[in-house]
């Protein structure tokens, strides 16, 4: 896998992700909020699966 999160866009998907994962645990918003597992999941490994789909790659290219 080769990484095509940059650094911005790995910083929001963490945060989105912990925030949906706290209002889940909080009873804000119920189970749906474990969605944010994914979001948090492809911040954390740096790489996304639709990006090559759609051919988005927001890491910098070295």
């Amino acid at each position: 896998m080769k990484a095509n999160v940059g650094t911005l866009d790995r910083s929001l998907r963490i945060a989105a992700g912990l925030i949906l994962i706290a209002l889940s645990l909080a009873g804000v918003i119920g189970l749906w909020g474990w969605i944010g597992v994914v979001p948090l999941a492809t911040g954390v490994f740096r790489f996304c699966p639709a990006y090559p789909l759609l051919g988005i790659n927001t890491c910098k290219v070295k």
